[in-house]
């Protein structure tokens, strides 16, 4: 026999009509220097407490019907006054020029065919790697921008050659302890003219030599050179505490220096050349004062046009 649940039924009455003893506020309390005393209850104040309640029930109704009413009539007194609308300014579009023709709409176009497509491809991004191209680019070329994170041997090849300088481990002292790291300085070069000095920093060696290498071909420089591959004058140049000297030599005499110069001289397809390092043995700073003196070399061409003179007189 099923039972039906019946949720309780709780009963309320008025407040006026519950006891005295649940209508009465906590009792006050006396401070005092040490102990905080209640106030002695007195018929009196028993009877002030209960009629200011019953007071204080009256201003709430009145306050609630007044809040009702308000409502009702939808009108509040201290709302502010709402502001007008603004009026629409009386900007103009200018007119358009004589001859003006409206383009048609995107959909009214021709439809394009898929060698205009291609076209506009190209131009924007280059060759596409279908191995096809509409304006006679070379698909094969690939421009790479900085290859760090590649394998040597997935690197395109170019016509510059690297020679590995010197290799080193550094380390870095931090917080937590030491950290260790490789240190490559790179020279490269194609042979004709065109060589630069790279340093790169990484965990692995492999990545450092990659990272001098990409540094090395930012900072390229163009080394004057005569028709016998040797330096059109003498010149010296320093870098920090390095100091190097370099020398033309006649027809036959090959290259004649050592450590960072000669990698240098040699990777810039000097032939005929006398290069000494005077100073430090850095082989950093002497590879950069290599660079440094070349750069102060010039060809027989350019004094002549700065003076404004043939290339005979220079001869006399």
């Amino acid at each position: 026999m099923a039972v039906a649940a019946t949720s309780p039924t709780i009963a309320t009455a008025p407040f006026s009509s519950l006891p005295l003893c649940l209508r009465l506020r906590p009792k006050p309390l006396l401070f005092t220097s040490r102990l905080l005393l209640p106030v002695p209850k007195s018929s009196s104040w028993v009877e002030s407490v209960s009629e200011e309640g019953e007071e204080e029930g009256v201003e709430e109704d009145s306050e609630e019907s007044g809040a009702a009413g308000e409502d009702d009539d939808g009108e509040d007194n201290d709302e502010k006054p709402r502001p007008e609308p603004v009026a629409a300014s009386g900007f103009e579009f200018a007119s358009p020029p004589e001859g003006y023709v409206e383009p048609a709409p995107f959909d009214e176009l021709p439809p394009e065919s898929p060698e205009d497509v291609a076209a506009a491809y190209e131009a924007l991004y280059g060759p596409a790697f279908s191995g096809e191209t509409v304006m006679g680019n070379n698909v094969f070329e690939v421009k790479v921008v900085d290859p760090v994170d590649m394998d040597r041997e997935q690197r395109p090849s170019d016509e510059f050659s690297e020679r590995v300088v010197q290799v080193n481990r550094v380390t870095k002292v931090v917080k937590g302890g030491r950290q260790l790291s490789f240190r490559a300085i790179v020279v490269v070069g194609d042979m004709k003219g065109h060589v630069g000095v790279g340093v790169g920093k990484a965990k692995e060696v492999t990545e450092a030599i990659t990272k001098a290498a990409m540094n090395g071909r930012r900072n390229l420089v163009t080394v004057p050179l005569t028709k016998y591959s040797t330096f059109p004058h003498r010149a010296d140049a320093d870098y920090g505490a390095a100091r190097v000297m370099l020398r033309p030599a006649c027809p036959g005499s090959g290259v004649i220096a050592g450590g960072a110069v000669r990698v240098v001289l040699e990777m810039a397809g000097v032939e005929n050349a006398l290069g000494k390092q005077l100073r430090s043995k850095n082989p950093l700073n002497n590879a950069r004062a290599t660079i440094k003196a070349t750069q102060m070399m010039r060809q027989f061409k350019d004094v002549a046009a700065e003076r404004g003179l043939p290339m005979e007189q220079l001869w006399k």
